[in-house]
Parts: C-alpha cells; structure tokens; sequence
C-alpha cells in the first residue's frame, strides 16, 4: 500500500511539473520555428509554365534534399504573385504533402519526370494535417499561390520548362 501511495505521489508531482513547464516549452519551440523560417535558405531558380500558348514565367525556391522538402514554405506569411517554391524529388513517385505550419493557402502542380502537369490541387487550406495526395507518380511538385493556377489557367497537360525535366 505505501508503495502504491509513493508511486501516485510521484506521478502528480511529475505530471505538475510538466503541466508548469509546458508554456516555456511551447513558447521555445515557437521561438525556434520563427528564427528557423528566417535562417532557412533554398537555392533559387526560374521556370516556365507553358499554359494555352502563353509562357508564365515564376521565381522559385528550390527545395532538393529531405531537410528542405519537409521545410517547405512553412511559416511563410506571403508569397509574390510569380514565386513558388519547386520540390525535386529526383524520380517518379506517389507523394503527399499537407498544410501543418504552412500560414498561406496554396495550389499544388503535381509534375511528370517530362515536365507534363499531372494534375493541380487547388487552394490547399493553411495549417491542415489532411494528407493532399499527387494522384499519380511525380518528379516534381510547384508550390505557388492559392487560386494562382485557376486564375492563370494552369491545368493538367500543361508544361513545366526548367533544367530538372531536362526541356530548359
């Protein structure tokens, strides 16, 4: 019985203090995350949509190894109306993204190995953890503005021009 009564002693006081220092721990890892988005840097890059016999030219983020894949443009508070950021995934795959951290709503272009536009995710919703899946296997994925690909009338079967897809 007294073993009991100490072990149950012990977990309030532990779960007390936890309780007491989770407000610090939150506000450090804020911090961390803030200075984080301003220290972190990616590689820049043009690229060209060919859409309807137009030539749409963005400024874009480079984002090529786990680290900066998983960063994305999170944290990020607004975007110019021609910057995106592009994710080399190297090879043709499924993948996924979603919207945790990321504070601006955006379209995702999801891109064959040729540079065709498989397909477009529009308006993904900031700080989401629902999974945005590419539908089909991709090289690549152009981050831009929300409501950017409809308004430009970027779509599937387009074409993405840069050195990645071998067609710059």
């Amino acid at each position: 019985m007294v073993q009991a009564v100490t072990q149950s002693s012990s977990r309030s006081a532990l779960g007390r203090r936890l309780f007491l220092a989770a407000p610090f721990a939150l506000a450090g890892g804020a911090a961390w995350a803030q200075q984080g988005a301003n220290d972190f840097h990616f590689k820049r890059s043009s690229l060209v949509v060919v859409s309807g016999g137009r030539e749409i030219k963005f400024d874009v983020e480079l984002a090529l190894d786990d680290t900066q894949r998983a960063r994305g443009l999170m944290f990020r508070e607004k975007l110019g109306p021609y910057e995106g950021m592009l994710f080399d995934f190297y090879k043709e795959a499924p993948v996924s993204f979603w919207m945790k951290n990321t504070l601006i709503p955006l379209d995702m272009v999801f891109i064959a190995a040729d540079g065709t536009i498989k397909s477009v995710h529009a308006n993904a919703v900031p700080h989401s953890t629902e999974t945005i899946p590419s539908q089909f296997p991709v090289r690549a994925v152009l981050e831009i503005n929300g409501g950017s690909a409809k308004l430009l009338g970027i779509k599937p079967g387009d074409k993405v021009l840069h050195p990645i897809f071998g067609n710059a």
